[in-house]
């Protein structure tokens, strides 16, 4: 199992590389929540229903759609539900514990293989699946494709936990998408709450194939871009004393590197979102739309 490596900095991984890829928002509506972050500074995506080829080869709904942010290093998705399938049902079943972060997806250079470490190293794991959307490009209309590795309900029960690999890079990330008047720059880390930290700690070690190290706060995973906080329901009081905990486990925070701290505290002070400066980061909740939890803005 590799240990920590110097961070690297570009979109898609190389070789055996894993990056944080994107965090996920389960809401209710999609509207309101592109709004919101609108208010928070991002600059969303238009509305995108995904699909995925049934047993006949034909597209059909996977029973989501989403909104994103895309960020230079990244992103952030808003997913929401569109039709009745398992899919649909596991994001309302998500939404019922709690409104809020319930996604966290590794990026690799090959979903397949990951699958296949997934298997080996004992996770039960689903069928290999290649999902697309359509894109707007501002032009002829365009697809994003991707392959997902995943694993079963209860395999990995802080939420979505999933590596993908991207196959549409051009179409994901349109440099008109990536400019964001509160200065966002790239997606840094996720911080999770667990209620048993050392077989959490073991469990996403095994899944991401990365070494664990002891953080102030519990335990950190670093990847070869981005890291896995995981925290006790201590710690994480002492971090967000804002955000109260609705039930373990939590994705309750992550990380956003900005350009200026100044900008955006000043943008979501305009904004009426509730903001506190700490010595490492700006702490932001979330507006009401995006659920519970909170960002951390860095430089």
């Amino acid at each position: 199992m590799p240990g920590a490596r110097p961070a690297v900095d570009r979109q898609l991984p190389i070789l055996d590389e894993i990056f944080l890829d994107h965090v996920g928002h389960f809401v209710r509506e999609p509207q309101s929540a592109s709004r919101a972050l609108g208010r928070a500074g991002f600059a969303p995506t238009a509305i995108s229903i995904q699909v995925a080829p049934g047993p006949d080869g034909a597209l059909r709904p996977t029973g989501t759609g989403n909104v994103t942010a895309m960020l230079a290093r990244g992103y952030i998705e808003v997913l929401f539900k569109t039709a009745d399938t398992p899919l649909g049902r596991e994001l309302e079943a998500a939404r019922a514990r709690y409104h809020g972060v319930h996604l966290a997806a590794f990026t690799v250079a090959d979903a397949a293989a990951a699958h296949r470490r997934l298997a080996e190293n004992g996770f039960r794991v689903r069928p290999l699946v290649h999902m697309q959307r359509p894109v707007d490009t501002g032009g002829p209309p365009g697809t994003a494709a991707f392959t997902l590795a995943r694993v079963e309900p209860g395999e990995m029960p802080e939420g979505r936990i999933q590596i993908l690999t991207h196959r549409t890079e051009a179409m994901v990330w349109q440099p008109r998408w990536l400019s964001h008047p509160n200065g966002a720059l790239a997606l840094t880390s996720i911080m999770i709450v667990v209620a048993d930290i050392e077989e959490a700690a073991r469990r996403f070690a095994r899944f991401t194939d990365r070494q664990t190290t002891p953080s102030p706060l519990g335990q950190t995973i670093e990847l070869d871009r981005g890291r896995v906080q995981l925290v006790t329901a201590d710690a994480f009081a002492r971090k967000v004393p804002e955000v109260a905990i609705p039930s373990l486990p939590f994705m309750g925070a992550y990380a956003i590197r900005v350009a200026s701290l100044g900008v955006i505290g000043d943008m979501l002070k305009r904004a009426g979102l509730r903001t506190r400066r700490s010595e490492q980061d700006l702490v932001a909740i979330f507006p009401e739309e995006l659920g519970r939890g909170a960002w951390l803005f860095a430089e």
